[in-house]
C-alpha cells in the first residue's frame, strides 16, 4: 500500500513543496522518520527535527517557513496535526478487514433484532428484545444484555459487557473489557454495622460519537440514567459512578474517577487520576490537571490544579513556595535567633 505526494496533497487540499512523485508506505514520528514514511510538524518546539529527519514527506502548516535546507518533501496544509489524523484514519480504513457475518458459537435471542452488515464474533451474546443497528461490529466474548439498544456503525470490542436496558448511540466505540451499566456503589449502613445493598434500577445512556476506553466502568443510575453526552471520550480505567452526567465533547484521561451524581459540563478536560467527590457540578470549559482532587463545585472556564484543587495561578505560586520551604524554614529559624539576641541585649 503506497501513497504518492500528489495524491496525499489532493486528499488534504494541500500544496506540495519538493518532489511530487515521492511515495510513502507508512507513517512515523518526525524524530524517528525513515525513508518511505510520512511525518508531521505541528509544534515548532520540534522544528529542529525537520532538518535532519529521514522521512520522505512531512506535513507542515501553511505558515511554516524553513530556516535551513530540508531534504524531505513538504506538504503544506491548514492544520498539520488535523491533516495527519485524517491520514491515519485513511490508513486504518485501508488496512482493516471489514468483518461481517455471524460466527459460531454465538447467541442471538429470538426476540432480538439485528441490522444489516453486522459482525458478531464467536461466543458473543445478544439478549432478548435487544436492537442492534446497521454495520455494527461485536467482537468475540462480548455480552449484550436484555432490552439494550445499539445504534448504527458502532464497534463493540472483545469482552465488553453491556447490562440490561442500556442505550448506545450511533458511531460509538467501546474498547475491550469496558463495562456499561454495572451496579452503582449503593449500600445502606445498618445498626449492627453491616450494609444492605440498595437496588440499582436505572441504566446508562451513551449518545452519539462516544468512545469508551479499555476496562472503563460506567455504573447505572440508582434510578433514572447515568448519561454520557455526544462526543465524549473516556480513556482506559476511568470510573463513572451512578447518576453522573458528562457533557458534550468532554475528554477524561486514564484512572480518573467521579463519585455519584456528579455532573460535568461541556468541553471539559480532566487529566489522569483526577478525583471528583459526589454531587458536584463542574461547569463548561473547565480544565483539571492530573492527580487533582475536587470536593466542591466549579464554575465555567476554570483551570484547576493540586489536591484539594484550586485556581491554577495560586496553585503554581503554592508549588513554588512549597519547593522553597526548607530554605524558608532556615530563614525563620535564623530570624528567631536574631530576635532573641536583640531582646537579650536590651
Amino acid at each position: 500500500m503506497e501513497f504518492k505526494a500528489t495524491d496525499i496533497a489532493a486528499f488534504l487540499n494541500g500544496e506540495v513543496v519538493g518532489n511530487e512523485d515521492v511515495k510513502v508506505f507508512n507513517v512515523s514520528k518526525i524524530e524517528e522518520g525513515k525513508p518511505g514514511t510520512l511525518a508531521f510538524l505541528a509544534n515548532l518546539k520540534y522544528e529542529h527535527y525537520i532538518y535532519v529527519t529521514k522521512a520522505s514527506i512531512v506535513l507542515v502548516n501553511k505558515t511554516f517557513e524553513p530556516r535551513k535546507e530540508i531534504s524531505a518533501t513538504l506538504i503544506k496544509v491548514d492544520d498539520a496535526y488535523q491533516a495527519f489524523a485524517s491520514l491515519l484514519e485513511l490508513v486504518q480504513q485501508a488496512k482493516s478487514t471489514q468483518k461481517t457475518g455471524v460466527e459460531n458459537p454465538s447467541f442471538i435471542h429470538e426476540t432480538a433484532s439485528v441490522g444489516n452488515d453486522i459482525y458478531l464474533g464467536a461466543f458473543a451474546y445478544i439478549g432478548k428484545n435487544s436492537k442492534i443497528g446497521d454495520n455494527v461490529k461485536i467482537y468475540p466474548q462480548a455480552f449484550v444484555g436484555d432490552n439494550v439498544t445499539i445504534g448504527d456503525n458502532c464497534i463493540i470490542y472483545a469482552g465488553v459487557k453491556i447490562y440490561d436496558d442500556c442505550k448506545i448511540g450511533n458511531q460509538c466505540i467501546l474498547h475491550a473489557g469496558c463495562v456499561i451499566g454495572s451496579d452503582g456503589f449503593g449500600f445502606a449502613p445498618q445498626p449492627d454495622g453491616t450494609y444492605n445493598k440498595i437496588p440499582q434500577l436505572g441504566n446508562v445512556i451513551l449518545e452519539d460519537n462516544v468512545e469508551i476506553g479499555a476496562n472503563t466502568t460506567i455504573d447505572c443510575g440508582t434510578m433514572e440514567s447515568t448519561i454520557i453526552r455526544k462526543g465524549v471520550k473516556l480513556d482506559n480505567l476511568v470510573q463513572v459512578a451512578h447518576n453522573c452526567e458528562i457533557g458534550e465533547n468532554t475528554v477524561i484521561a486514564a484512572q480518573a474517577g467521579m463519585a455519584g451524581t456528579t455532573k460535568i459540563g461541556k468541553n471539559c478536560r480532566l487529566g489522569g487520576q483526577v478525583g471528583l467527590a459526589g454531587h458536584l457540578t463542574i461547569g463548561n470549559n473547565v480544565q483539571i490537571g492530573a492527580q487533582s482532587g475536587l470536593s466542591s463545585s466549579v464554575k465555567d472556564n476554570e483551570t484547576l490544579l493540586m489536591t484539594p484543587a484550586f485556581n491554577i495561578k495560586d496553585a503554581v505560586k503554592s508549588a513554588i513556595i512549597f519547593k522553597k520551604l526548607p530554605e524558608l524554614r532556615e530563614d525563620v529559624i535564623q530570624l528567631k535567633r536574631e530576635v532573641k539576641s536583640l531582646k537579650e541585649n536590651k
